[in-house]
């Protein structure tokens, strides 16, 4: 049989978007430089810089709960041709939910999040794991982050 073989691509011409720059690359001192694929489309990275290019380094791969729920920003959910769809910093990022309820569900866990972390910053001294709220607020992300 004959056919073509998908071939990952070189670490070199492996780049990704930021909003503000553009492509950018994985500096080759990074130890993700050698990756050639990741699950998630989206990074998170430390520090960027400009030389023949612009670069990333300290990067590390984020799927897309932890980014919907711990990332910057407002969550918006709108239907779109059909879909639903969750977005993230004024649209930039956008992803499609598995139904309407995950959509629903998932920016309800941010909002009930962001208060909860409004609430230990006005009480520090509050212990999330032991009132039953912020308990349960844990578990659910915790269980959400690692079955995913």
């Amino acid at each position: 049989s004959t056919g073509v073989v998908k071939m990952q691509p070189k670490a070199e011409e492996l780049k990704f978007v930021t909003k503000n720059d553009g492509y950018v690359h994985i500096h080759p001192s990074s130890v993700n430089y050698q990756t050639r694929n990741f699950e998630s489309p989206y990074l998170v990275y430390h520090e960027k810089i400009k030389t023949s290019r612009v670069f990333i380094r300290d990067c590390s791969m984020v799927s897309v709960y932890p980014l919907v729920l711990l990332g910057g920003g407002q969550v918006h959910m709108q239907l779109q041709k059909g879909e639903f769809v969750i977005s993230l910093d004024d649209g930039w990022i956008r992803f499609v939910a598995a139904s309407h309820q995950v959509a629903e569900l998932v920016k309800e866990l941010r909002c009930e999040l962001d208060q909860m972390l409004q609430d230990k910053i006005k009480n520090p001294s509050m212990d999330l794991c032991m009132c039953p709220r912020g308990s349960r607020i844990i578990s659910m992300i915790v269980k959400l982050v690692t079955t995913q």
